[in-house]
């Protein structure tokens, strides 16, 4: 398949670095909504407001530092509004003892988990042995979040997911877009929004020319001639990488992080997180503040207008070391789809915000994510030295249902084995509910409902191994267990756009409470979903500073 063709790639006649060039010229260029700054706005740099206090009243408050928190406090502040962030998360601005900011993969500490006392690798057993130890509690960079039938992993700190994914930006094919979001105009996200989304995050692609001899890729040429060899597109995806720094890491003139395995619990040097684009410039302003180890427990109208807002700040252990109570004029969730759907459940059903209506915590979706592994012949070897960042993938979505990551096992060995993260079409949702006895909202997702996920990514793997004379690995997920169906990297739903919000994410029945995270999309984008929820928070930002402000 052409690059062309590629689900999200550019076009084959545009190099990564001309990309590159183009997007800081489009970064400079753009304002709010591709407009001039608004009147009255001043234009440069000026000190930032200090830090929450208790009994402040802010213009704007943001709950939550991922994408559509970046995005949205970014744009208000660009508007010439007063925008404070909070954080649950760490700043992760301050190295360890070690040095780094971030731990490795292969060697998980107190910087890794939140408040856990012991790991829960997505891999939790590697040839047959447990891989889980134990830790100390801190608040640490991944929040392996347990609900009855499922775990969601999620980013916590100053940049939220961009902190913990493989950085694999991709935009939905179009075809596919009605399925995604069926209340918004394709035309205009895919002229305007998903391009100012790609610019503002830095999106990028390998050179192709590049991965032919990388080292660090053979794991990923071995599963391109593998889905060749079984009729399936293989195709390059961009990344929010900087892939020359990542060459310079295979050549070994730069400090390595991807090439060094790290991803899971944050990268140290190339990958462009939210820290590095929209946080960044949004700080610029003067006019953003971010406040972490602050927890919003409650949202409630205000009696002179606005909404009083309640919060807890901790410690890294995750104890609270004081209360603080504000006033916000605006205030939008973005705490991710399980934060701002959990934290909307409870207050509805506590009484701070009764007239949400009955939409708000329906309609939560995993994105059709399960992983697999494959055993390989002696001599499909996939490399001892591999890549934490994934370049590319299987695409069998029209025909099968699945579109799959092939993934890297950098385990610092040979393991003759390929893996895979498949997204799929999977039609089942759940429903977060307040369990008022046990003070904690909860999630109806059932194991079961993952076997549309296992079946569609069959329709690839089965395929291909019937074609090479391979098994499915087996040591990967627990005893004799293939399907790794336990959990999900893509929460989406929860507060689902033209549901539980009008069109463009105000919260129904609430004037000024805004929803601008994943929690508005209904389940699943049919890929990784993190472009699809800057753009969407770009186009509502826009709408809202419009008509709102």
């Amino acid at each position: 398949m052409d690059a062309a063709s590629e689900p999200g790639t550019l076009s084959g006649a545009t190099s990564r670095r001309r990309f590159i060039a183009g997007t800081g010229s489009l970064l400079g260029g753009l304002a709010l909504a591709g407009r001039a700054t608004p009147a009255g706005a001043r234009s440069g740099p000026r000190a930032s407001a200090a830090p929450l206090t208790d009994g402040a009243r802010v213009a704007a408050l943001v709950i939550g530092t991922g994408y559509g928190g970046s995005v949205a406090a970014l744009r208000l502040a660009e508007a010439g509004v007063e925008v404070h962030m909070a954080e649950m998360g760490m700043a992760w601005d301050t190295p360890g003892p070690d040095g780094k900011i971030f731990a490795n993969t292969t060697s998980p500490d107190y910087r890794s988990y939140w408040l856990r006392t012991r790991t829960k690798q997505p891999l939790s057993n590697f040839l047959g042995f447990p891989i889980d130890k134990a830790v100390p509690r801190h608040t640490g960079i991944l929040d392996a979040e347990e609900f009855g039938g499922i775990t969601v992993y999620q980013g916590r700190g100053v940049g939220g997911g961009s902190l913990v994914n493989g950085g694999m930006a991709v935009t939905p094919r179009r075809e596919n877009f009605a399925a995604v979001l069926p209340t918004v105009d394709a035309a205009e996200m895919y002229g305007t929004y998903y391009p100012r989304a790609n610019a503002g995050l830095g999106v990028n692609t390998v050179d192709p020319d590049w991965f032919e001899t990388a080292e660090c890729y053979q794991y990923a040429r071995v599963g391109r001639e593998h889905a060749r060899r079984s009729g399936f597109p293989f195709v390059f995806v961009p990344d929010v990488y900087d892939w020359d720094h990542m060459e310079r890491e295979q050549a070994g003139t730069a400090p390595r992080s991807a090439l060094a395995g790290e991803i899971l619990y944050g990268n140290n040097h190339g990958k462009k997180t939210l820290q590095q684009t929209y946080l960044a410039r949004a700080k610029a302003t003067g006019r953003v503040t971010v406040s972490p180890l602050h927890k919003v427990t409650t949202v409630a109208p205000a009696a002179g207008g606005g909404y009083r807002v309640t919060i807890d700040q901790i410690d890294t252990e995750g104890n609270t070391v004081a209360t603080k109570e504000v006033t916000a004029d605006k205030v939008f969730f973005a705490a991710g789809s399980v934060g701002t759907s959990k934290l909307l459940v409870k207050l509805r059903a506590t009484g701070a915000l009764p007239r949400l209506n009955d939409e708000v915590g329906t309609g939560w979706g995993d994105n059709g994510n399960v992983m697999c592994g494959r055993a390989n012949h002696m001599w499909d070897a996939t490399g001892a030295l591999q890549s934490s960042i994934p370049t590319a993938g299987i695409d069998n979505w029209a025909a099968g249902g699945a579109f799959a990551e092939v993934a890297p096992l950098p385990t610092g060995i040979e393991t003759y084995a390929s893996f895979y993260l498949s997204i799929t079409k999977n039609p089942h949702r759940a429903r977060f509910t307040w369990n008022a006895a046990a003070g904690r909202a909860e999630l109806d997702w059932q194991t079961a409902w993952k076997q549309p996920s296992i079946e569609a990514a069959k329709t690839i793997f089965d395929k291909i191994n019937a074609k090479e004379g391979t098994i499915y690995r087996t040591d990967l997920f627990g005893a004799y267990k293939i399907w790794g169906d336990h959990l999900t990297y893509h929460p989406l739903g929860g507060a689902v756009l033209g549901r539980a919000t009008d069109n463009y994410g105000r919260l129904q029945g609430y004037p000024g409470l805004y929803v601008i995270d994943g929690a508005l999309i209904p389940g699943n984008t049919s890929v990784n979903p993190f472009v699809t929820i800057t753009a969407l928070a770009e186009r509502n930002i826009e709408k809202i500073v419009a008509t709102d402000l």
